[in-house]
């Protein structure tokens, strides 16, 4: 008996027999062009002079100029607009839409700029042969064009075509023009289509560039300086982040790729720099949400001689500095809510912040079995047993009621040792650290620390995080990175260290509600054949 299709698959094996059936077309005419020696993947280059949008501005400008020259008299502004005709530019670009009007063929045009409107006119290419094979091209064809600019009785700015040249041959057709590229999975898989189609999704890759420009040119102009750290680990740290795992084999090793660039930028302190960064990648083993890709970039900087209330300082002169740069302005919309990036971003500490929006008082607690028992009485899901701190009970109150209510921009510091490995203790008060996280819009976006320079203390955390680790995952293989001790025993000076996503930063700043809206090519599971 045989299987029964479902109509959803009905309709997509039809819209497969539709695909092959137009691809079979271009290919045939792909053949004919070959057969006739006109093969177009054979065209290695060509002239281009100019581009869209700066050719559409320009004319704009000239016949700005020319029509103030005429002073009103028309006639002697259609005259000054003749001698444009004997100015020959030469575009390329992809064919987006057609017009055919017998004679005379209205084609779209789309460069890297912007599109324009190109006019064929059938005794300006060359005659009726010429003609009859420049109609046998189709939309998503890509062509070069030389002629001269001027504007349709329409008033659209447009090319006049003199010569048009087939320079690569599209087998498959672009998506319908009214609904364009719709399915979320298609355009992540398929980004190539996913520009051609939607110009305002290659517009956020733009600002993503811009972005990344205007970071580097605020770091570099207080000094920082921009360096490259490795990729490739010979150890696995014990911080909590699941690395990818690789292997060497000239040296018969696994690797790790890594999960921050933390360390190796301070061993660079330590060798004497006084202020690096990195714009890096990285790569952590775990799932992947709205707001998580395997794969993604972070800034790190680290600076000697400052600590984290320098770094507070940074990165919200850093934020309001890029908004103006990126938006324009320093309140900005994100998801419907503005955010309000120029004014004081509120600073709490962690135990302000939990008694503000909680309504629970760290101070309260004079023991551990105290904070279990108050988390108890109010439904916070904490550990049982001595592995529930004050610190660790401190960390679920927030997580559990204030992260929600963090919308504008507001700087959490003074976090518990438990959580911060890697934070100078308080001198004041050592059960806290000198950390700080920032939150937008409910969401963290950075971390920072005074950093952790007494190699014994240091020494001591490592030790019992990977104790800590290997007590859950027998089987890790988390070590201490011994070097980096072994370096801070050479003295890594006062230093205050700041890491935060890049991608998250280029959400906010092009109101994108996925991380895959501005990650060119995010990471996804394998169509099946």
């Amino acid at each position: 008996m045989a299987q029964q299709q479902n109509p959803q698959q009905n309709a997509a094996a039809e819209t497969e027999q539709d695909i092959n059936i137009l691809k079979k077309i271009r290919m045939d005419k792909l053949a004919e062009l070959q057969a006739a020696g006109n093969d177009p993947f054979t065209i290695t280059k060509y002239d281009v002079t100019a581009h869209a949008a700066d050719l559409k501005a320009d004319y704009e400008a000239t016949e700005a100029r020319l029509k103030e020259a005429a002073n009103g008299d028309e006639e002697a502004f259609q005259a000054s607009l003749e001698p444009l005709k004997e100015q020959i530019v030469s575009i390329a670009g992809r064919i987006m839409s057609w017009r055919d009007m017998g004679r005379a063929n209205f084609i779209d045009v789309r460069d890297g700029s912007d599109r324009i409107q190109v006019y064929v006119r059938m005794n300006d290419i060359g005659g009726k042969e010429a003609f009859k094979e420049f109609k046998k091209w189709d939309i998503g064809d890509i062509v070069g064009v030389k002629g001269f600019v001027f504007r349709t009785k329409k008033g659209e700015i447009s090319i006049h075509a003199q010569e048009i040249t087939l320079l690569s041959k599209a087998l498959l057709q672009l998506p319908e023009k009214w609904h364009g590229l719709k399915d979320q999975d298609t355009r992540y898989r398929q980004r190539y289509l996913d520009l051609i189609v939607n110009p305002n999704v290659k517009q956020t890759f733009v600002t993503r560039s811009q972005i990344v420009r205007e970071i580097r040119a605020y770091l570099d102009g207080i000094g920082y300086l921009e360096v490259e750290t490795p990729v490739l680990l010979p150890l696995q740290i014990a911080a909590a982040a699941r690395p990818f795992v690789t292997h060497h084999n000239t040296l018969d090793m696994d690797m790790f790729l890594r999960i921050e660039t933390e360390l190796n930028l301070k061993k660079l302190i330590v060798g004497g720099f006084d202020r690096v960064y990195e714009v890096g990648r990285i790569f952590r083993n775990e799932g992947m949400d709205p707001s998580h890709n395997p794969e993604f970039t972070t800034i790190e900087m680290y600076q000697a001689y400052t600590d984290y209330h320098g770094m507070m300082d940074l990165i919200e002169d850093m934020y309001r500095t890029l908004a103006k740069k990126i938006c324009g302005k320093d309140i900005i919309s994100y998801q419907g809510t503005d955010i309000r990036l120029g004014e004081p971003w509120e600073r709490l500490t962690m135990a302000e912040a939990v008694k503000k929006y909680a309504g629970v008082d760290y101070n309260d607690w004079a023991t551990d079995a105290d904070a279990r028992a108050c988390a108890k009485e109010k439904g916070v899901e904490v550990e049982e047993g001595e592995n529930a701190t004050k610190g660790h009970v401190l960390i679920a109150f927030f997580d559990t009621f204030v992260e929600e209510q963090l919308i504008q921009p507001t700087i959490i510091y003074d976090y518990p040792v438990e959580n911060s490995p890697l934070a100078k203790r308080k001198p004041d008060d050592p059960a806290f650290t000198e950390r700080f996280e920032y939150f937008i819009d409910c969401t963290e976006y950075g971390n920072a620390f005074s950093e952790l320079n007494d190699p014994i203390d240091q020494k001591g955390r490592f030790e019992r995080q990977v104790a800590e680790r290997k007590a859950i995952e027998p089987d890790c293989k988390a070590q201490v990175d011994y070097d980096y001790v072994n370096a801070l025993e050479y003295g890594l000076p006062p230093t205050g260290g700041l890491g935060f996503g890049v991608d998250r930063l280029v959400m906010l700043l092009t109101d994108s509600a996925s991380i895959r809206d501005v990650l060119l090519f995010p990471t996804m599971r394998p169509e099946s054949n």
